[in-house]
């Protein structure tokens, strides 16, 4: 199925393509059951769906630093290695439980900067299906406010289906 992803054309219209997108990652990771596996797939499909995602990824909780993630699956520049839980946009994500939508990067207290070029970032918390905290979504554009309540929406239902089913 993955092969055929690759040829698809997806819609113009961004709930549209989302829509697209969640369906072929839903497709394409069926009868998956590996963790890595899951992350990498959806951070590469979605980093070849979006023109305005710079960098895609997860950064996962790691079971042996208490409040602490650790880089996962990504596409895109070098990412930060580590983050603590409260830091930046990913640790505010992972503390708070609750998706974090940044316009502007810099406005952010206590940005970390892994890559200079990112302007504005959305972050979506992943659980588990018994609500146990796993990872965060990362996604960060270098065009400021390229994000919105749609790539929220979608994000979140892509995170929830793939993860928490």
């Amino acid at each position: 199925m993955a092969e055929a992803f690759n040829e698809l054309t997806l819609p113009a219209v961004k709930a549209e393509r989302y829509a697209a997108v969640a369906e072929e990652i839903a497709a394409v990771l069926e009868g998956e059951p590996n963790l890595t596996a899951r992350m990498a797939t959806v951070a590469s499909m979605l980093a070849a769906s979006f023109e305005a995602f710079f960098w895609t990824g997860f950064y996962v909780v790691d079971p042996a630093r208490e409040r602490e993630l650790v880089v996962g699956p990504y596409q895109g520049t070098l990412g930060c290695l580590r983050i603590a839980f409260g830091r930046g946009v990913c640790g505010a994500a992972a503390a708070s439980g609750r998706t974090q939508l940044v316009p502007d990067v810099h406005a952010f207290p206590g940005h970390i900067a892994c890559d200079g070029r990112s302007r504005s970032e959305v972050v979506v918390p992943v659980f588990e299906a018994s609500g146990r905290l796993i990872a965060v979504l990362d996604v960060d554009s270098d065009r400021p406010a390229a994000f919105d309540e749609v790539d929220v929406e979608w994000l979140e239902k892509i995170v929830r289906d793939t993860f928490s089913a």
